[in-house]
This record gives C-alpha cells, structure tokens and sequence, in this order.
C-alpha cells in the first residue's frame, strides 16, 4: 500500500510539472506573438482623426492627433501606452481637428521625425504646431506621394499629395499606406475624389485591407471606383456622435454596405484596435 500511495504522489507531481511546462510555454508564447504584432489604434477623439501605431518591437508612429475639443480623451490614450518617443509623427493636413493637439505631442514627447504637406494655414492650432516644431528645432520632411519609410519591417508609403497647389485644404492630405507582411492599412486623411482619382492616375498599388475612410465619411470622399481599387474587408470611419456635419453621410455608408465592406466607426464602437501577426487581423473595441 505504501508503495501504491508513492507511485500515485510520483504520478501526481509529474503531471503537475507536465502542466506547469505547458503553461510557461503558452505564456513564452503569448509574449514572442505580441512582440511580433503590430498595433493600429483608432482613437476615438471625436469629430476628427488621430491614429497611434505601434510596431513590433514597440515603436511608436502617430497619425494626426485630434481637436483641442478632445485633448483629454486623447492625453489619456497615450499616457496609457506608456510612450516616451515617436519614431515618426505625420501631420495629414492643417485642419484643427486633425492637428489640435499636434503642438503638445511636439512638446511634450522625443520626436524623431515628422511629415507634413507643404501648406500652411492661418489658424491658432498651426501657428501652435509651427512654434514647438521651432522651439524643439525639428526638420519637417515633406509628406508627397511616392515618399517611404519603414521601421521594424512595417512600411510607410505616402501616395499623396501629388501637386504642389489644392484649392480645397482637404486634397493636400498625406496619404499613408501602411503594410506588414501580408497586411495593409490605407489612411486617407480627409483627401477626397479628386486626390483618390490622382492616385489612380499613378497606378500606385491601393489594395488594402483596411482603409480610414477619408473625410470622415462625408460624400466628398470615397468613390466607387477608389473603393473597387482598394476592396478592403474593413473601413473605419472616424466621426463623432451627432456632429454637425451629418457625417458619415447616408451615400458612403450605402456604398460600403453594397460593397459587403465590415464598418467600424468610432462615434458607435469608441477606440477600434487592430492587432496584425502580418498574416491575419483581430479587432478590439473600447480600449
């Protein structure tokens, strides 16, 4: 009997430790994923744009940054990430609600690089940008079509502006693609038909998985031709509850449901997260 109860403890114990492996290799696991998945964050801030991409080995790239309206909102979202330098911050166009709060990013993080068009605008929230760029004496590289940079093997890819002079602000927009592996982002800033009729006229690869709709899905924006081009599986649509816009409009939302598009938006679903292997996409909400 005594010798019955040993076998049963030595049984036990090793089970016990088979168990134990397991879990430290799940765990083992579940680190080395994260550290290879790169992490695209739609903050909600609003009526306005402002998207934090993280890469795999936990660089940090922003797109836009928001209204003042919404500088608590997207203070927070940062603070939480735990960020203390921007490899790269891309200013899409100077409208406030996309670079509201750009000058405390400027202030208050490292930058390493940032892009802009090249337009000005004569308005408070730009002459606050221009300033901090000063005073942190910061080189501007010009955002334009067929400019790139790639950092921790995720690509950046401007596929506009394409001229030097817009009459409408919105057309001066950067327009960023940005591919991991497999996968691919399309950030259309707030440019319209005539900047995506521009891109198509420079045969530069669309397809993406993901596309920012741009101008916050206002008809502006969004044609049906672009969209074939691009036949994402998602589109994210970055506006805020009831703003006074009436954006998305009825027309693009009917467009995506037509093309059999999955909407996000971020007036109904809050921050919209993407978590990317480079092989597949995982979404959460309410980050």
């Amino acid at each position: 009997m005594k010798k019955f109860r040993i076998i049963v403890i030595l049984t036990v114990l090793v089970f016990l430790a088979a168990c134990s492996n397991i879990t430290l290799d799940t765990q083992e696991k579940e680190i080395k994923d994260a550290y290879n998945n790169l992490e695209v964050s739609f903050i909600d801030v609003g009526q306005g744009d402002a998207i934090l991409i993280k890469t795999p080995k936990d660089k940090y790239v922003l797109i836009d940054s928001g209204s003042q309206n919404n500088e608590k909102e997207f203070i927070e979202y940062l603070n939480k990430n735990k960020i203390d330098t921007f490899s790269a911050v891309i200013a899409t166009h100077p409208h406030e609600d996309h670079i509201g709060n750009l000058d405390y990013v400027i202030r208050q993080y490292d930058i390493l690089n940032i892009y802009m068009p090249k337009v000005t605008a004569n308005t408070a929230s730009f002459k606050n940008l221009m300033e901090e760029i000063k005073n942190k004496e910061l080189k501007i590289k010009k955002a334009e079509a067929g400019v790139s940079f790639t950092i921790d093997g995720v690509e950046f890819l401007f596929l506009a502006p394409n001229k030097e002079k817009y009459k409408d602000l919105n057309n001066y927009s950067a327009v960023v693609k940005v591919t991991y592996k497999d996968k691919s982002f399309l950030m259309m800033g707030d440019a319209e038909k005539l900047s995506e009729y521009e891109i198509i006229d420079r045969s530069f690869d669309v397809k993406a998985d993901v596309i920012k709709i741009g101008h916050h899905g206002s008809t502006s924006s969004t044609s049906k031709k672009f969209l074939k081009l691009v036949n994402p599986e998602y589109a994210v649509i970055m506006c805020g509850k009831g703003n006074d816009y009436g954006h998305p409009h009825r027309e693009t939302i009917e467009l995506l449901k037509k093309s059999n598009i999955n909407i996000y938006r971020t007036d109904i679903y809050g921050t919209i997260k993407f978590i990317v292997d480079g092989k597949t996409l995982k979404i959460n909400t309410n980050n």
